[in-house]
């Protein structure tokens, strides 16, 4: 399913269509954030620099994703 179908179910009139919808986008989103971040430090990015680019510490970051 592609995103813009998906974010054209969150306004369907059944409830759990659009929080189905929402939970997909949200795995979605999750999965794209990993591979990011998977590339940035094999790019050589500090957790720093990815957190800054995510908006967030870089101790969230590493928490979330450092291994």
């Amino acid at each position: 399913m592609e995103a813009e179908e998906l974010s054209g179910r969150v306004s369907e009139t059944d409830p759990a269509v659009a929080l189905r919808a929402v939970g997909a986008l949200h795995r979605l989103a999750e999965q794209v954030e990993a591979a990011a971040v998977a590339h940035a430090r094999e790019r050589g990015w500090s957790w720093e620099q990815i957190g800054d680019a995510l908006g967030v510490a870089r101790q969230s970051v590493h928490a979330k994703h450092g291994k």
